[in-house]
């Protein structure tokens, strides 16, 4: 009996064309005895269609070539379904699949991808949406949202962005953080909210985070200078400094005195004075190395 399989791919992400890899994975599909429906995002009415494909083919697996938003988009879309979601990284930030230490080769991705086991992932809803990787609220949010205007693309795009980001910062917010245990205010540059360790260019932000262990992290910097941020980017986080407090917790709210720019997963999502955050545990299935 042959097994079907979907094959969602976003053909803009990362500004690559997609036709070799279109091709490569009908060729593994083939080799492998997969039923290959492959779909092309449009950025109009995606969710809708993944799931009349899921229903209509009612598929083992469903492969994303795209970035994190791609994945997100079809997590969501299949969120009620028993379905394995694999990954071949193809988009702008694939923070993902940096954390989940996928290959770089697509042949080996592919393995993984169509064949390999898989973990139930978490994910965080904060004010009604869902985050997979890693959000913020801060200056990285300024960052993302620079970087989304400029035309400077890559590392040095990222870099330049952010040295006139902290050149250019507001002055430090003061958060109010409540938990189930305890209520703490912190004057800070930016707080993550992260489900992961690392953001997709590599720089672990929160070493002791697990993505199935039912909670996520607030990493609060509470000061920023080019120094903390060289030690970031170079991946020396310096866990036991004191501008750094991470809070472990299944549930918290966050509220602001002012309203500080935000994203989620990479993309900016305007200015929030307020969060509600809480772990939605094992809610997508995810295929690992």
């Amino acid at each position: 009996m042959k097994k079907n399989i979907i094959f969602v791919v976003n053909p803009i992400s990362g500004d690559l064309d997609k036709s070799d890899l279109i091709e490569a994975v009908q060729e593994f599909a083939t080799t492998n005895h997969f039923d290959l429906e492959v779909y092309e995002t449009t950025g109009k009415s995606d969710q809708k269609e993944i799931q009349s494909l899921y229903n209509q083919y009612l598929p083992e697996r469903i492969i994303v070539a795209g970035g994190d938003g791609t994945i997100k988009m079809v997590a969501e879309a299949v969120e009620q379904f028993d379905v394995i979601i694999g990954i071949l990284p193809a988009g702008s930030a694939n923070g993902l699949s940096v954390d989940l230490n996928l290959p770089a080769t697509i042949e080996e991705n592919l393995k993984i991808a169509f064949l390999h086991h898989y973990i139930d992932m978490d994910m965080i809803c904060i004010n009604g949406k869902k985050s997979i990787h890693l959000s913020d609220i801060g200056i990285n949010a300024d960052l993302v949202k620079n970087y989304e205007e400029s035309n400077l693309r890559g590392f040095w795009g990222y870099a330049l962005q952010a040295y006139t980001t902290l050149v250019d910062s507001n002055e430090p917010f003061v958060a109010t953080i409540k938990t189930k245990k305890e209520t703490v205010e912190h004057t800070a540059r930016m707080i993550v909210i992260a489900n992961s360790q690392k953001y997709g260019t590599g720089v672990t932000i929160n070493p002791h985070g697990a993505m199935n262990d039912g909670r996520f992290e607030l990493v609060i910097l509470k000061s920023l200078d080019l120094l903390l941020l060289g030690k970031i980017i170079t991946g020396n986080m310096p866990i036991d400094s004191d501008d750094i407090v991470i809070i472990s917790t299944d549930k918290a709210e966050i509220t602001t005195n002012y309203p500080v720019n935000f994203q989620i997963d990479g993309e900016y999502c305007g200015a929030q004075s307020s969060l509600e955050i809480h772990i939605l545990h094992k809610q997508m299935k995810i295929a690992v190395p």
